[in-house]
């Protein structure tokens, strides 16, 4: 069996991890976590491992309580809380708004990077109200014609591309290691703008939305309770993926923008401003791999709103119904937002990011209470590791929420 093959079987294995990278790691991730580095150089290192450590647990708690219950994450919050209906239409109502707002943000950087691209190989950028329609036909072609096996296949090529790209751009950069170890440390900067940052860091990696898919994404794959381990190893490689590559992410910003001290307003500013430091062949890459990243991330914000929907319900997952189609359709339009809008779409992402973050209490405290719920869950209510890790996970989501409404009241 050669190396290739040996890969693609061990990537087919962790299907809902790969699936939730794709989703994570995207132009939010990267305009994000380039934009800290950017700022702030390597020390909001903390904010990141915390964020990640934390996805991991409330990855494993969300996750195994639909082995459990066969249930998706709205359905259980919906069927075993007094006023459970509440919190799941005003869960369901937060993450579309939020991810169509990211949506908005995700599309305007894909095609300004690609614009940037055809006007390093010809001279002149292309236009990007063009490009913009041309990716919402085909993306929404695939979608229309497509099965979550095909999206998973799809996924996994853009986050190959994506995790290559920022790790050779990355070595090409050689950033200072000593500045990441001291990023460990936990301190605030003490300028305007850092708490909607650290909001953000959380934001687009211990994301509400994640938790709430993550119960669809392991229904769609079977599993059931006799997979909990494989679940759990699965989180793990997940929630690791997602930490090197913000990581790397956050390196080439701090290797790039803050040592010449300037900030990410715009994406294109930073392949521009990248070139003279790494050429254009790392420009070529970086943008490849923002692209991608940009990419793997559409699929999962078109199916968002249909699959809340029948999480919710309880309805079967068909994404060839009519319902889908629709939803899809009207989701992918929203593509064209940043085309009619002033506000530079890193900006955007940055803040859609940093209101994620409000809404991850209403999706850590319902999980600890339900997770250790015996009528619900019999003998695989949570331990005690498991207990004290939702409970930080808890005191971190207010902690961060508190930092997003400072961040968005003075943004």
């Amino acid at each position: 069996m050669n190396i290739f093959k040996k890969i693609a079987i061990a990537l087919s294995a962790v299907g809902p991890g790969l699936f939730l990278i794709g989703y994570n790691i995207g132009t939010g991730s990267v305009t994000t976590m380039a934009k800290v580095g950017a700022e702030y150089g390597m020390m909001l290192t903390w904010a990141l491992v915390l964020s990640c450590i934390f996805t991991y647990i409330l990855m494993v708690a969300y996750g195994k309580t639909t082995l459990v219950t066969g249930h998706t994450a709205l359905f259980n919050i919906k069927t075993n809380f007094r006023y459970g209906k509440m919190l799941a239409v005003y869960i369901m109502i937060a993450l579309i708004i939020g991810e169509l707002l990211a949506l908005m943000g995700i599309m305007g950087i894909v095609s300004d990077l690609l614009s940037e691209g055809f006007r390093l190989i010809w001279g002149v950028p292309a236009n990007t109200f063009l490009i913009t329609s041309i990716l919402v036909v085909l993306l929404y072609a695939l979608f229309w014609y497509g099965r979550y096996q095909v999206f998973e296949k799809i996924l996994m090529g853009f986050v190959i591309l994506m995790g290559l790209t920022f790790i050779l751009v990355f070595f090409m950069v050689r950033p200072d290691f000593s500045s990441l170890i001291s990023g460990l440390v936990p301190r605030l900067p003490q300028t305007p703008g850092a708490f909607a940052l650290v909001a953000a860091i959380a934001g687009t990696t211990c994301s509400a939305a994640v938790f709430i898919m993550r119960s669809t994404v392991v229904a769609e794959k079977g599993w059931t309770i006799n997979e909990l381990d494989q679940e759990k190893k699965d989180a793990a490689v997940s929630a690791s993926m997602m930490f090197l590559l913000s990581l790397i992410i956050m390196a080439v910003g701090a290797g790039t923008l803050h040592v010449l001290g300037m900030q990410l307003n715009n994406t294109v500013e930073m392949i521009s401003l990248f070139q003279p430091i790494g050429g254009k062949m790392a420009a070529f890459l970086l943008i490849l791999g923002i692209v991608g990243a940009g990419l793997s991330t559409i699929f999962p914000i078109i199916l968002i709103a249909p699959w809340l929907i029948s999480d919710y319900t309880g309805q079967k997952r068909d994404i060839k119904s009519p319902m889908y189609r629709i939803l899809g359709l009207v989701g992918i339009l929203f593509g064209f937002g940043t085309q009619f809008m002033a506000t530079p779409p890193p900006i955007v992402m940055v803040l859609s990011q940093a209101f994620q973050a409000l809404i991850l209490p209403a999706v850590a405290i319902p999980i600890f209470i339900l997770i250790n719920r015996k009528t619900l869950m019999g003998t695989a209510i949570a331990k005690p590791k498991m207990n004290i890790g939702l409970i930080a996970v808890i005191l971190f989501s207010l902690i961060t929420s508190y930092f997003a409404i400072i961040g968005l009241w003075n943004g």
